[in-house]
């Protein structure tokens, strides 16, 4: 049966599994009985699975085509630019009260995980409609998941291209004379691995959150926007639910997932030593984890510091654990904010300190995880690169220590981390300077950049003095800003790849 429906196009599938989903909440509201909000969603959904029988009867007769690399890809964008036009029809039904665009924006940024809402208002969306926002940002954290291993890694792009040995957009050379599976069946290989450890970690975490003693439809949106690192909550992040220090500790738990896929696989290996500890992303991730806290709480005693007492030791403990949860949220592009963060920032006499939350969210997460950003392992490939330039400096003549695989990253893998840098900061400039145009400020129009191109949306609520309502801007902004959320979840150099020739030469 599965077999049979990889036959058809991956954008396909892919509808009829939005169309499959929108039934969850269909029977949610049904238990609330909510019968508008439960008509919109059931009719959605059954009207979506009728339209896609038909042309999956109608695309039947046809010569069987098997689906290379870059059409998944070119799939995979059609999925993230879309798709989202039918995923907000029963959101826009639902609602009632907004224009189709805003609807759209929402779903856009709920399948690419970034998480910026326009429905900032406490009570204007009802649970159901909160749920389906949890549930397509969970959605697009697998597809990003099972797309990265599917599709990215075999055309070297996604931060494949650091390791591999083949130029970005094209398979490895070294392995034409070997039959690989077909997409379709790697697709379904794929799927069938990463798809029960996603929904398992999700439901544990359920588990932990609800035991900790949030509420349950609560810890289950913030169970999903965990594990798609896309910050999604329906009270206004952790701060508005009741889970307190359990539900942020297992959270903290959790994201350590976005910042290597070495924790639950070995597919991404960049080492010849095997496990997470020798792994260079984990160990950079984990490094800006522990550092940017310490380096804010020791600004600290800059000012003066009061006499040592209990009250001063609580409010200590509390800002470190503050200022460490927050930056591990934010590198991951995840977006949550510790409730001790006020805490945090009061300790170290910063108000609001905004550019180190860009800077986080700018560098992001691991390889092949739902986090988005510029990726360790490019800034661990740069590192290296810089380090042995600094040697050569002081002694030119040196040979270096490193093994041919730690040479190819501070070599070809620097080089082509380098091109990704140098167009990522095209790509934040260009949006800058067209949001600039379509009236925000240059402030503002670097937030909303750094927020779309990284996939971390809470970043427009938290980096500066006053919240900056995405609800104000126009229609204009709104759909550049949707552009810029597709590009930073697919990657400037995915896009690039589909100018390739051999994908339209057909």
């Amino acid at each position: 049966m599965t077999g049979r429906l990889l036959r058809y196009p991956l954008i396909l599938n892919l509808a009829g599994v939005a169309a499959l989903a929108m039934f969850l909440p269909c029977i949610h509201a049904l238990a609330r009985e909510d019968h508008h909000v439960a008509r919109s969603f059931g009719y959605s959904g059954l009207l979506g699975i009728a339209a896609i029988a038909m042309i999956a009867v109608a695309m039947s007769g046809r010569r069987r085509r098997v689906e290379s690399d870059l059409n998944n890809l070119l799939s995979l964008f059609l999925a993230l630019s879309a798709l989202p036009l039918f995923l907000a029809v029963p959101f826009h039904e639902a609602l009632g009260t907004t224009r189709f665009l805003n609807a759209y924006f929402e779903m856009v940024s709920a399948l690419t995980t970034t998480g910026a809402t326009l429905f900032d208002t406490p009570g204007r969306l009802t649970e159901t409609l909160h749920l389906w926002r949890g549930l397509v940002g969970w959605l697009g954290g697998l597809l990003i998941w099972i797309a990265a291993s599917a599709v990215l890694a075999p055309l070297n792009l996604g931060g494949f291209e650091v390791t591999a040995t083949a130029e970005p957009g094209q398979g490895d050379t070294r392995l034409d004379r070997f039959e690989r599976a077909n997409a379709s069946k790697r697709i379904e290989q794929i799927t069938a691995t990463l798809a029960p450890v996603y929904a398992g970690l999700t439901l544990l975490l359920w588990i932990l959150l609800v035991v900790g003693g949030e509420r349950s439809f609560v810890a289950f949106i913030h169970a999903m926007s965990t594990m798609a690192t896309s910050g999604i909550s329906p009270v206004g992040g952790l701060s508005g639910g009741s889970g307190g220090f359990g539900a942020e500790l297992a959270i903290f738990v959790f994201l350590l997932f976005a910042l290597s896929r070495l924790t639950f696989s070995s597919d991404t290996l960049t080492s010849a030593r095997p496990g997470f500890y020798n792994d260079p992303e984990f160990r950079l991730g984990v490094m800006l984890v522990v550092g940017v806290p310490l380096l804010l709480f020791a600004r600290h005693w800059i000012a003066a510091y009061d006499v040592d007492s209990v009250e001063n030791l609580e409010t200590a403990a509390r800002a470190l654990w503050g200022g460490a949860f927050t930056v591990l949220s934010f590198l991951s592009t995840t977006g949550f904010e510790s409730a001790d963060w006020t805490a945090a920032r009061d300790w170290s006499g910063l108000g609001t300190p905004g550019l180190i939350l860009l800077g986080l969210s700018l560098v992001g997460g691991g390889v092949a995880t739902t986090a988005g950003g510029v990726k360790l392992l490019r800034v661990y490939a740069l590192y290296l690169n810089g380090r042995r330039e600094m040697e050569r400096l002081v002694h030119p003549s040196s040979v270096s220590r490193a093994g041919p695989r730690s040479r190819r990253i501070r070599r070809q893998g620097a080089f082509i981390a380098w091109i990704f840098f140098m167009l990522f900061a095209l790509s934040l400039a260009l949006v800058t300077v067209v949001m600039a145009a379509l009236g925000q400020g240059f402030q503002e129009a670097i937030v909303l950049a750094i927020s779309a191109l990284s996939t971390t949306g809470p970043l427009t609520v938290v980096v500066g003095e006053d919240p900056l309502r995405l609800a104000d801007i126009g229609a204009a902004a709104k759909l550049v800003y949707c552009a810029a959320m597709i590009v930073g979840r697919l990657e400037t150099l995915a896009i690039i790849a589909l100018l390739n020739p051999a994908l339209w030469r057909d």
